[in-house]
C-alpha cells in the first residue's frame, strides 16, 4: 500500500511568498522542520484548504507558514513532545518555538542563568 502524500504548499512568511508546492509523506505540525531545496525551514503554522466534491468536503491541500531557521541541537521530551532547550531548567518556555525568555538563542549547557526547575 503507497502512503498517502498530501499535496503542500510552503509559503515563507518574511518576506511574504510561496516558496512552491510539494508532496508529503507526513502532516508537518507547528514546531517541526522541513528541509526544502538544501534550506531548513521551521513550521510556524499549517492551514488546511478543502474543497467541496460529490456534496462532501475533502481535504485539497495543506499550507504550511514557515520561516528559515537552523535545526536545533538542544531538544527535550516533555509529556510526549518534543520542546527546545533544557526542559529541567526554571526559564524554559516548554515551546517547539522558542527556548526561553532569558537565553532564547542559548546554547542552555552554558547559561548563567540555568535554574533546576523544582516541578520537574
Amino acid at each position: 500500500m503507497e502512503p498517502d502524500y498530501l499535496p503542500t504548499e510552503v509559503i515563507l512568511t518574511h518576506p511574504r511568498q510561496s516558496l512552491g508546492n510539494i508532496n508529503l509523506d507526513w502532516a508537518p505540525q507547528p514546531g517541526n522542520y522541513l528541509d526544502l531545496e538544501g534550506k531548513t525551514y521551521a513550521v510556524l503554522e499549517r492551514r488546511h484548504r478543502y474543497q467541496l466534491r460529490l456534496g462532501r468536503y475533502k481535504l485539497h491541500k495543506i499550507a504550511l507558514y514557515v520561516q528559515s531557521a537552523p535545526r536545533p541541537t538542544e531538544r527535550s521530551i516533555i509529556d510526549g513532545r518534543w520542546v527546545l532547550g533544557d526542559a529541567s531548567c526554571r526559564f524554559n518556555a516548554h515551546s517547539e518555538l522558542i527556548r526561553c525568555a532569558v537565553n532564547p538563542e542559548g546554547p542552555c549547557d552554558r547559561c548563567r542563568f540555568y535554574e533546576k526547575s523544582s516541578v520537574h
